[in-house]
Order: structure tokens, then sequence, then C-alpha cells
């Protein structure tokens, strides 16, 4: 347990609201496998404006470091402007002083879900409800190491080929060259 109070931000309930631009609002969740080694920990880093998972981490522990260094990758490939809203759950880590100091220093606002409210952090949900569904459902991992395989090669599906419906049936790469091919001719 953390000692840590955490509170719902003032940005509560954003997550599912629509994004005008990218970087400006992400989500997180940490997804499990179970392999005959253990269990293997997945954070994964949603940008809302295109639903592409960002950053990403795979770890052995269910650590902050875990959650931490996803939200790492996803600011160094991001370069998000200062006051970018991270919606999280209450878990352990994301209420860390740990985690939350490095919010800060990257200029993040938290904002975590209600207690006991799913529907706050639905975007992530539903990405691990797809994960577990088309890779990981009914498999069996000898090693981390094969369940690592399994999790990136969806991610990569993912973000490159899955379809949503909320970004008018394009995958998150899609939709992104869309809208900075749009911005560059209005720029034109």
């Amino acid at each position: 347990m953390h000692s840590e109070r955490c509170t719902s931000g003032s940005a509560r309930g954003h997550a599912k609201l629509p994004v005008a631009r990218s970087a400006r609002r992400a989500c997180s969740t940490q997804p499990y496998i179970q392999t005959d080694e253990g269990w293997l920990y997945l954070a994964a880093v949603i940008d809302l404006f295109s639903r592409q998972v960002v950053g990403w981490s795979l770890q052995p522990h269910m650590q902050t470091g875990l959650v931490k260094d996803a939200l790492a990758m996803a600011w160094w490939r991001r370069r998000p402007p200062p006051g970018l809203i991270f919606h999280s759950d209450r878990g352990s880590q994301y209420c860390s002083h740990e985690f939350q100091q490095a919010l800060k220093d990257w200029g993040m606002r938290s904002s975590m879900s209600r207690k006991g409210n799913c529907w706050d952090n639905a975007p992530t949900e539903s990405f691990w409800g797809r994960l577990k569904t088309a890779s990981v459902h009914g498999q069996k991992f000898a090693t981390r190491e094969k369940a690592r395989q399994a999790a990136m090669d969806w991610m990569a599906f993912y973000n490159h080929r899955r379809l949503h419906s909320s970004l008018g049936y394009l995958s998150p790469m899609q939709y992104e060259k869309r809208w900075y091919e749009a911005q560059r001719k209005k720029a034109a």
C-alpha cells in the first residue's frame, strides 16, 4: 500500500471526451500476463487523440518503475506541451510520490478514476480487453519472453492496423497521418 493520498483530479471524466489535438491527454493501464516463469506486467500509455499506444514497459514486477518507464517512453516519443492530462486508475504505482513527481517534472497533470469507477478509464480497459481476447486468452506462455513477443506483436497490430470506430474506422497510425496531412494543407 502507498502512503500518498490519492484524489480524483479536476480532469476526472475527460478520458471519454473527444480530443482535438495530439499529446493533450493520455491514459494508462497495467495488464498482466501469466507465464510458466511467473507474471509479466505491461504498462501502456495511450494518446487519447488517436488511441495510439505511445509508451510501454514490460517487467516481471508491478512496481512504480513499470509505469514510470512507460510514461518516460511516451514523453520522449511525443514531447507533449505542458498541461497534458494523464489519466489512470488509483493503483499504488500511479499514486506513488515518485510517479506523481515524474508527472510534475514533465509538466503533466494527474487525473484518476473515482473509486470503483471503470468508465473514466474506458480506453485503456478496452485496450486490455482486446489484447486479452486477441493475444492472451487461451494461450500458455512457457516464458516471459514469449509473452513479451505476443504483447509487442499485438501493440504493433493495434497501432498500425486495428480499426477504431471512434477514429472513423482508421487505425491510430492512419488517423494521425491524415490529421497531420490536413494540418500541413491548412498551413500552406
